[in-house]
């Protein structure tokens, strides 16, 4: 364990003067047109485990990619959502924020396998790499048809086959929700009666007129759903 630490501390002792080097160089080029930088101290990272374990079956497909231990705001994130809130997380790139989502979402999924689950994303390429990671993690969970990609490259005949066999989870965006799900939500009656949560990825980037669309949108979808 002493090794270890000893490790992680000149693992982010080198980062530290990499990071810094950067800096210098860059202030040094750029001195005219930089009006004030500052750099944040890295701190070592703080672990907890949920309220409640996660299933054993899941945390054998999380350890297979990697996933070995949660960090306290994703166990903070399961323990909120496992208790019925909505959250929203504002946590760094690359601080886990997905599986503070995924791991409610599975588990819904394991225990009722007729749960369904709505992930809009601003973008296609976070749409599909998110898309790839649930299912690279579902497959070693054996569900039989864990999600799909519904958006503008999907084509008409795909489409209907997804509304005829509806996934668990759908990956979409707020353009896709507006115009082919809320509009036709007769045909996504079956998707609706079992929808259990809504991811809306980087909803900072949800602001202006366009924010306020997306609001409605949301709105319409929430109005659906009680209908």
């Amino acid at each position: 364990m002493t090794q270890k630490l000893k490790w992680q501390k000149s693992s982010i002792y080198k980062s530290t003067l990499a990071l810094k080097s950067l800096l210098e160089h860059l202030s040094a080029g750029f001195k005219d047109e930089i009006a004030h930088y500052r750099y944040i101290e890295p701190r070592s990272a703080e672990y907890a485990e949920p309220e409640t374990p996660v299933n054993d079956s899941l945390i054998i497909a999380l350890k297979n990619k990697g996933v070995n231990k949660f960090f306290t705001h994703q166990t903070e994130g399961i323990d909120l959502i496992r208790k019925g809130h909505n959250i929203i997380v504002m946590t760094p790139t690359a601080s886990g924020k997905s599986l503070i989502y995924n791991i409610p979402v599975l588990e819904s999924i394991l225990n009722d396998p007729s749960s369904k689950s709505l992930y809009l994303f601003p973008l296609k390429g976070l749409e599909q790499d998110q898309f790839k990671i649930l299912r690279e993690i579902a497959q070693d969970l054996d569900i039989a048809h864990p999600a799909e990609i519904y958006d503008g490259d999907t084509t008409a005949y795909r489409r209907k086959k997804i509304r005829g066999s509806f996934p668990n989870i759908i990956f979409s965006n707020p353009d896709m929700l507006h115009l082919a799900i809320n509009a036709f939500h007769t045909k996504w009656a079956e998707f609706f009666k079992n929808l259990k949560f809504v991811v809306i990825d980087e909803i900072h980037t949800y602001r202006g007129v366009f924010g306020s669309h997306v609001a409605q949108v949301l709105r319409r979808l929430r109005r659906i759903c009680r209908y």
